[in-house]
Protein backbone atom coordinates (compact mmCIF):
# COMPACT_ATOMS: atom_id res chain seq x y z
CA UNK A 1 0.00 0.00 0.00
CA UNK A 2 1.19 3.61 -0.90
CA UNK A 3 1.83 5.89 2.09
CA UNK A 4 -0.52 8.40 0.04
CA UNK A 5 -3.36 5.88 0.01
CA UNK A 6 -2.47 4.68 4.10
CA UNK A 7 -3.12 8.18 4.67
CA UNK A 8 -6.49 8.56 2.58
CA UNK A 9 -8.05 5.12 4.19
CA UNK A 10 -7.20 5.42 7.66
CA UNK A 11 -9.98 6.44 9.84
CA UNK A 12 -11.09 5.55 13.50
CA UNK A 13 -12.40 2.60 14.11
CA UNK A 14 -14.50 1.61 17.15
CA UNK A 15 -16.10 -1.97 16.51
CA UNK A 16 -13.74 -4.40 16.65
CA UNK A 17 -13.82 -8.42 15.63
CA UNK A 18 -12.88 -10.65 18.75
CA UNK A 19 -9.75 -12.02 17.13
CA UNK A 20 -6.13 -11.41 17.89
CA UNK A 21 -3.75 -9.64 16.00
CA UNK A 22 -0.54 -12.04 15.10
CA UNK A 23 2.89 -11.17 17.09
CA UNK A 24 4.38 -10.48 13.35
CA UNK A 25 1.84 -8.16 13.08
CA UNK A 26 2.43 -6.60 16.40
CA UNK A 27 5.92 -6.21 16.14
CA UNK A 28 5.91 -4.34 13.51
CA UNK A 29 3.27 -1.74 14.80
CA UNK A 30 5.89 -1.73 17.91
CA UNK A 31 8.85 -1.03 15.66
CA UNK A 32 6.95 1.53 13.71
CA UNK A 33 6.61 3.75 17.06
CA UNK A 34 10.25 2.43 17.97
CA UNK A 35 12.03 3.99 15.21
CA UNK A 36 10.02 7.42 15.48
CA UNK A 37 11.29 10.77 15.99
CA UNK A 38 11.29 12.14 19.07
CA UNK A 39 12.86 15.55 19.76
CA UNK A 40 16.27 15.70 20.38
CA UNK A 41 16.80 11.58 20.17
CA UNK A 42 15.92 11.50 23.39
CA UNK A 43 13.04 8.89 22.93
CA UNK A 44 11.39 9.54 26.02
CA UNK A 45 8.12 7.15 25.30
CA UNK A 46 7.49 3.80 26.42
CA UNK A 47 4.28 1.84 25.34
CA UNK A 48 2.87 -0.37 27.53
CA UNK A 49 1.35 -3.51 25.45
CA UNK A 50 -1.70 -4.94 26.08
CA UNK A 51 -3.36 -8.33 24.51
CA UNK A 52 -4.13 -10.61 26.99
CA UNK A 53 -7.80 -11.16 28.41
CA UNK A 54 -6.90 -9.76 32.26
CA UNK A 55 -4.83 -6.87 31.18
CA UNK A 56 -7.77 -6.07 28.55
CA UNK A 57 -10.21 -6.49 31.28
CA UNK A 58 -7.99 -4.02 33.86
CA UNK A 59 -7.92 -1.19 30.85
CA UNK A 60 -11.67 -1.42 30.53
CA UNK A 61 -11.96 0.28 34.30
CA UNK A 62 -10.00 3.19 32.85
CA UNK A 63 -11.01 3.80 29.16
CA UNK A 64 -13.45 2.09 26.20
CA UNK A 65 -11.39 0.02 23.59
CA UNK A 66 -14.33 -1.07 21.81
CA UNK A 67 -13.35 -4.58 21.73
CA UNK A 68 -9.80 -4.33 20.02
CA UNK A 69 -7.51 -7.32 21.05
CA UNK A 70 -4.56 -5.24 21.28
CA UNK A 71 -4.29 -1.55 23.37
CA UNK A 72 -0.90 0.43 23.05
CA UNK A 73 -0.99 2.66 26.27
CA UNK A 74 1.64 5.32 25.09
CA UNK A 75 3.77 7.30 27.83
CA UNK A 76 6.38 9.98 28.19
CA UNK A 77 8.67 9.93 30.47
CA UNK A 78 9.28 13.72 32.01
CA UNK A 79 12.27 12.58 33.62
CA UNK A 80 14.24 12.21 29.96
CA UNK A 81 12.17 14.74 27.66
CA UNK A 82 13.57 17.32 26.16
CA UNK A 83 12.82 20.53 27.34
CA UNK A 84 12.69 24.22 25.15
CA UNK A 85 15.27 26.40 26.60
CA UNK A 86 13.31 29.31 26.30
CA UNK A 87 9.74 28.31 28.23
CA UNK A 88 10.39 25.35 29.61
CA UNK A 89 7.85 23.52 27.16
CA UNK A 90 8.35 19.59 27.28
CA UNK A 91 7.66 17.73 24.66
CA UNK A 92 5.69 14.80 25.80
CA UNK A 93 2.80 14.92 24.08
CA UNK A 94 4.97 15.76 20.83
CA UNK A 95 6.97 12.64 21.41
CA UNK A 96 3.87 10.95 22.33
CA UNK A 97 2.34 12.05 19.17
CA UNK A 98 4.57 10.83 16.83
CA UNK A 99 4.96 7.30 17.95
CA UNK A 100 1.64 7.24 18.21
CA UNK A 101 0.37 8.14 14.24
CA UNK A 102 3.56 5.98 13.06
CA UNK A 103 1.91 2.93 14.92
CA UNK A 104 -1.22 3.83 13.83
CA UNK A 105 -0.08 4.19 9.79
CA UNK A 106 1.53 0.92 10.27
CA UNK A 107 -1.76 -0.52 11.70
CA UNK A 108 -3.53 0.72 8.58
CA UNK A 109 -0.85 -0.49 6.51
CA UNK A 110 -1.41 -3.81 7.68
CA UNK A 111 -4.45 -3.98 7.19
CA UNK A 112 -5.93 -3.40 10.76
CA UNK A 113 -8.32 -0.78 11.83
CA UNK A 114 -6.99 1.46 14.87
CA UNK A 115 -8.86 4.48 17.38
CA UNK A 116 -6.50 6.97 19.18
CA UNK A 117 -7.66 7.17 22.48
CA UNK A 118 -7.77 10.45 24.86
CA UNK A 119 -10.78 9.94 26.94
CA UNK A 120 -9.74 7.32 29.52
CA UNK A 121 -9.17 7.94 33.56
CA UNK A 122 -5.24 8.28 33.96
CA UNK A 123 -5.69 7.81 37.80
CA UNK A 124 -6.86 4.20 37.37
CA UNK A 125 -4.70 3.07 34.60
CA UNK A 126 -1.47 4.03 36.66
CA UNK A 127 -3.16 1.79 39.83
CA UNK A 128 -4.12 -1.21 37.44
CA UNK A 129 -0.53 -1.09 35.56
CA UNK A 130 1.78 -0.10 38.34
CA UNK A 131 2.62 3.23 35.72
CA UNK A 132 5.37 5.09 38.20
CA UNK A 133 5.31 8.62 38.57
CA UNK A 134 7.57 10.16 36.02
CA UNK A 135 5.64 8.66 33.76
CA UNK A 136 2.32 9.78 32.37
CA UNK A 137 -0.10 8.05 30.19
CA UNK A 138 -0.35 10.37 27.02
CA UNK A 139 -2.52 8.36 25.35
CA UNK A 140 -3.91 4.47 23.91
CA UNK A 141 -3.61 3.72 20.92
CA UNK A 142 -6.66 0.32 20.16
CA UNK A 143 -5.90 -1.40 17.42
CA UNK A 144 -7.98 -5.05 15.92
CA UNK A 145 -9.42 -6.41 12.97
CA UNK A 146 -12.22 -3.79 11.99
CA UNK A 147 -16.43 -5.49 11.91
CA UNK A 148 -17.33 -2.27 10.05
CA UNK A 149 -17.08 -0.89 7.08
CA UNK A 150 -15.18 2.20 6.47
CA UNK A 151 -16.68 5.34 7.72
CA UNK A 152 -13.60 7.76 7.06
CA UNK A 153 -14.93 11.38 6.44
CA UNK A 154 -13.63 12.43 3.13
CA UNK A 155 -14.68 15.99 3.66
CA UNK A 156 -11.87 18.32 4.55
CA UNK A 157 -11.36 21.70 4.62
CA UNK A 158 -10.39 23.56 1.42
CA UNK A 159 -6.97 24.18 1.19
CA UNK A 160 -6.91 28.01 0.95
CA UNK A 161 -8.71 27.72 4.54
CA UNK A 162 -5.99 25.41 6.18
CA UNK A 163 -2.62 26.44 4.30
CA UNK A 164 -1.61 30.20 4.87
CA UNK A 165 1.58 31.37 2.84
CA UNK A 166 3.71 33.64 4.34
CA UNK A 167 0.56 35.45 6.45
CA UNK A 168 -2.54 34.64 8.35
Amino acid sequence: MEFSEIITERHSVRNYVPEKIGIEKRNAILEAGRIAPTAANLQPVKVLVIEEKTGLEKLEKAANIYGAALALIVCSDHNTAWKRPFDGKQTTDIDASIVTDHMMLKATELGLGSVWICYFKPDVLKKEFNIPDNLEAINILAVGYSAETSTHVKDRKDMSEFAFFEQL
